[in-house]
């Protein structure tokens, strides 16, 4: 497994608040995480219940514009928004994902994500939260003995 490219230093510093929002609602999250379809999700969290929630970072329009593959996260979480800096012109967003306007700091939900019309089956909802299980014992491990 590849790692991933380096980050603009506002998609990272969103990434961070963004992050704060979801533990503040429940979810644990990583950032960077991988679906089975090989996309990355910027953010991807988990609450107790199971729910999925996956985050589009967009640090900047130039950076929407360049990436209109968005839809196939749907297919993968329970909940999808895009997270977009404060000063963003947020109209020029599609009006179907929630909308999470952030900072470093911290992040507001603007527009709540509409749940999927189509859950996710039970065997997709298993397999991305093995995955993130997986992926988030990865990292662990990493930090616990970076020589390994």
């Amino acid at each position: 497994m590849g790692m991933a490219a380096p980050r603009d230093d506002t998609a990272q510093q969103l990434a961070r608040g963004v992050g704060r929002l979801l533990t503040h609602l429940g979810y644990h999250s990583l950032t960077e995480f991988t679906l089975r379809s090989g996309r990355r999700a910027d953010l991807a969290g988990i609450d107790r219940k199971g729910r999925i929630a996956i985050v589009e970072i967009k640090s900047s329009v130039a950076d929407f514009r360049a990436d209109q593959k968005w839809p196939e996260y749907l297919d993968y979480c329970d909940l999808f928004y895009f997270a977009v800096p404060l000063d963003f012109p947020v109209e020029i967003l599609p009006d179907e994902p929630g909308l999470i306007l952030a900072d470093a700091y911290s992040g507001d939900i603007a527009r709540p994500a509409p749940a999927n019309p189509a859950p996710l089956h039970a065997s997709r909802r298993r397999e991305v939260t093995l995955r993130f299980g997986r992926a988030a014992a990865k990292r662990l491990r990493r930090l616990e003995d970076p020589q390994l």
